[in-house]
């Protein structure tokens, strides 16, 4: 499970003396506990797993939107640390697929469900998910759909 990988990772760089990499798995696990603690006040199922890939996505997305802003800003050194930090978030990430092999699975759900138009693209984005959701970029995904069946 990931968040066991984490948990070795932060004990490894603890023992390591690596203070960036230990200060960035703290990060990650503090977002964990987070979500851990609001979807007990929801309804409390769910794939481990599929939770804490979703909490990395969304703190590499943060991670990538502070470097563009910092690196406009002109401050390199900020921009420097969320990199670091976004380095240590995608080790934890799965492989994600290529736009290739995206198109290609979009392709197969289109011709398995018949999709044609934009009025089917809730079908088709809902299937994709399903399937790869943990290797997809949504964004990226929607807008190859879009083109897809346009």
């Amino acid at each position: 499970m990931l968040r066991d990988d984490l948990k070795a990772a932060q004990i490894a760089a603890m023992k390591g003396g690596d203070k960036p990499r230990t200060a960035a798995i703290r990060q990650i696990m503090a977002k964990i506990k987070d979500q851990d603690i609001a979807m007990r006040t929801a309804d409390g199922s769910g794939d481990d797993d599929a939770m804490v890939v979703d909490v990395l996505r969304k703190m590499a997305k943060q991670r990538r939107e502070s470097i563009a802003m910092y690196r406009h800003g002109g401050r390199d050194e900020l921009a420097d640390a969320e990199e670091n930090e976004l380095t240590v978030i995608e080790e934890f990430l799965p492989a994600q697929m290529d736009e290739a092999a995206t198109r290609a699975a979009i392709e197969a759900i289109k011709a398995e469900t018949g999709a044609e138009g934009m009025k089917d693209m809730g079908k088709v984005m809902g299937l994709l998910k399903q399937r790869h959701g943990s290797q997809l970029d949504m964004g990226k995904a929607s807008a190859l759909v879009k083109a897809v069946l346009g």
